[in-house]
C-alpha cells in the first residue's frame, strides 16, 4: 500500500509539474512576437549608430556592410515567426447549439410511468416497489419524456422503433442547428455523433451525411459504448480535427436510445435505468474559423479526459451492459459506482486543476497530498475552491445522488448546482447531452456573461471522467429564444425535495411547469 501511495503522489506531483510546463510554454509563445520585436530593435541599433542617423547615404553605406548580419537577423526573425505560428493551436469556437424538447405526447408524469412499468407484466411486485421509491426520490419531475415506443401497449421494443426514436431526434436538433447558424451542409468538414448503446449499421454519421448531403471528403466519427460522457469524448476528438483541417465546421450531435435500453427483468442493479434515463439530444457547431469568434458564444479552452479502466477491474467494471439469468439486456450499476466516480473525479482534477486554478489553490492542493502521503499526516484531503477560477457548473445529470455528492465535494453552492438540478427534474438523465441541457438552462436564465468561465463535468463507463471548460465570447441573451427550455423557463427553479411520494391519482396528462 506504501509503494502504491508513493507512486500515486509521484504521478500528482508530476502532472502537476507538466501542467506548469505547459503553462509556461504557452505564455513564453504568447509573448513571442514582442520579444522579436524588441531583439530586432536591438540588433538594429547594434548594427546602426545614432551619428549615422544623419545622412541616408552613411545609413544605406552602414547597410551595405552589415548585409550577411541584417540577412541572417531577418531569416531568424521569419524562422522564429513562422515557428510561433505553427506552434499555436488554432482556436475552437462553438457557433450555436441545439437541445430537442420532445413534443408533448412523449411526456409522462412518474405516476404514468410507474403504471406503464406495471402494464408491461414483466416485473415482479417487489421490482415494482422498488422503481417506485427509486423514482420518489430520483429528483425527476412530473413531464420527463419517454419514445413512443415505451408508451404504447405492450411496448414496441424493435430495431424500427428505434431508429424511428433515434432519427427523431438528430433530426429534429441538427436541423434546429443548421437553421439556427444558416451554415450550409456543403461548409461543414467534420461530422461526429455519439450514441453509446445503440449503433446501428449504416452508422449515424452516414444517416446525418445522407440526410444532409454532405461532401464526400467530409471527416465522420461514429462513437458508440463510451457512456455517459461521450458528448465530451466527442468535442475533445472535434478539437483535434479542427488542429489539422484548416477553416471548417465540426457538427457534434450526442444522444442516447431508450427504446432498446428499457430493462424487463427483475434484478435490481438493473432496475435503476427505468427509473433515471429519458429521451433527448443535442447538437453544437464548432469551427476554427478566425471570423467566426464575431459571433460565436464560446471558445473551447481546455478538454481534460481521464480513463480509469486500467486502474482497477472495479473500475472498469462497475457500469456494464449485461444479460440478467432470465436473458432480459439491461445496464447494471455497481453498489461501489460512487465511490468509482469520486476516484475519477479526483484523478481529473489533478490534471486540471494546474491548468486553471490560481497558483495559491494548487500550493495548497499538493501541500496536502504530500503531507498525506509522505508524512503521514492526519489532515483531511485538500479540495481545491474552482469557484475561484470558474463562473458556471454544467454537471451531468446522472441522479440525485451524483448531484449531491460532487456539490458536497466541490464546495458548490445551490446556485452553482441549479442548471443541473432543473435538467434532473425537467428532462430527467438524457445521458451524454444533459450536459447541453444544462448549458442552455444558464443561457435561457441570462447567467452567461462575457469573459465567463463553464466547466462541464461528466462521468461514463470504463470508467471515465471528462471535463471541458469553456469560455464566454460574449454575453448570451437568449431570452426569446430559450432552446428547450421555452415553454418552463418562467417556473423554475423549484424546489425539490428529497422524497416526493408518487401520486397514484394524479393525471396522466399532468401538464409540464408552465405548458398551458
Amino acid at each position: 500500500m506504501a509503494i502504491m501511495a508513493d507512486r500515486e503522489l509521484l504521478r500528482t506531483v508530476r502532472q502537476a509539474t507538466r501542467n506548469q510546463a505547459r503553462l509556461l510554454y504557452h505564455r513564453l509563445v504568447g509573448h513571442l512576437p514582442r520579444i522579436l520585436a524588441v531583439t530586432l530593435l536591438l540588433v538594429a541599433s547594434r548594427l546602426v549608430p545614432t551619428s549615422t542617423l544623419s545622412s541616408l547615404d552613411a545609413l544605406l553605406r552602414e547597410a551595405r556592410a552589415n548585409a550577411a548580419a541584417l540577412v541572417v537577423t531577418a531569416a531568424g526573425c521569419a524562422a522564429a515567426a513562422y515557428a510561433y505560428a505553427m506552434s499555436r493551436p488554432r482556436p475552437v469556437y462553438l457557433v450555436d447549439l441545439a437541445g430537442y424538447k420532445p413534443a408533448a405526447a412523449h411526456e409522462a408524469t412518474r405516476a404514468k410511468s410507474i403504471r406503464h412499468f406495471g402494464m408491461a407484466g414483466m416485473f415482479s411486485e417487489e421490482s415494482m416497489a422498488f422503481q417506485r421509491r427509486m423514482i420518489e426520490r430520483s429528483g425527476l419531475g412530473e413531464a420527463t419524456h419517454f419514445p413512443a415506443s415505451l408508451l404504447t401497449q405492450p411496448i414496441d421494443m424493435c430495431l424500427r422503433t428505434a431508429s424511428e426514436e433515434s432519427e427523431t431526434v438528430i433530426f429534429g436538433v441538427v436541423d434546429e442547428l443548421l437553421s439556427k447558424t444558416s451554415v450550409r451542409p456543403e461548409d461543414i468538414g467534420v461530422v461526429i455523433v455519439n450514441s453509446s448503446l445503440y449503433s446501428p449499421t449504416p452508422s449515424f454519421t452516414s444517416l446525418v451525411m445522407n440526410r444532409y448531403r454532405f461532401r464526400h471528403d467530409v471527416i465522420s466519427h461514429n462513437l458508440s459504448g463510451m457512456g455517459c460522457s461521450a458528448g465530451i469524448i466527442a468535442i475533445d476528438l472535434a478539437k483535434r480535427l479542427l488542429q489539422v483541417h484548416p477553416d471548417t465546421y465540426a457538427l457534434v450531435v450526442s444522444t442516447e436510445n431508450i427504446t432498446l435500453n428499457a430493462y424487463l427483468g427483475n434484478y435490481r442493479p438493473m432496475l435503476l435505468t427505468n427509473t433515471l434515463f429519458r429521451m433527448g439530444g443535442a447538437a453544437v457547431l464548432l469551427s476554427n474559423r478566425r471570423a467566426e469568434r464575431r459571433r460565436a458564444k464560446y471558445q473551447l479552452i481546455h478538454t481534460v479526459r481521464t480513463h480509469r479502466g486500467g486502474a482497477s477491474d472495479r473500475s472498469y467494471a462497475c457500469v456494464t451492459q449485461e444479460e440478467d439469468d432470465a436473458g432480459h439486456v439491461g445496464v447494471s450499476l455497481s453498489k461501489e459506482l460512487m465511490s468509482v466516480a469520486g476516484e475519477a473525479l479526483r484523478t481529473n482534477i489533478t490534471t486540471l486543476g494546474p491548468l486553471v486554478l490560481p497558483l495559491s489553490e494548487q500550493l495548497r492542493f499538493l501541500a496536502t497530498v504530500v503531507l498525506r502521503r509522505v508524512f503521514r499526516a492526519g489532515v483531511k484531503p485538500y479540495l481545491p475552491d474552482f469557484t475561484l477560477a470558474l463562473d458556471h457548473f454544467c454537471i451531468h445529470a446522472g441522479g440525485r445522488g451524483v448531484l449531491e455528492e460532487l456539490e458536497r465535494s466541490l464546495k458548490l453552492s445551490a446556485w452553482h448546482m441549479e442548471p443541473s438540478r432543473m435538467t434532473l427534474y425537467r428532462f430527467g438523465n438524457t445521458s451524454s447531452s444533459s450536459l447541453w441541457y444544462e448549458l442552455t438552462y444558464c443561457e435561457a436564465k441570462g447567467r452567461i456573461k462575457r469573459g465567463d468561465r463553464v466547466w462541464q463535468i461528466a462521468f461514463g463507463s470504463g470508467f471515465k471522467c471528462n471535463s471541458a471548460v469553456w469560455k464566454a465570447l460574449r454575453t448570451v441573451d437568449d431570452g426569446r429564444d430559450c432552446g428547450p427550455w421555452a415553454q418552463d423557463l418562467h417556473a423554475l427553479p423549484v424546489h425539490v425535495p428529497k422524497v416526493v411520494p408518487i401520486d397514484d391519482d394524479a393525471s396522466a396528462e399532468a401538464a409540464s411547469p408552465g405548458k398551458n
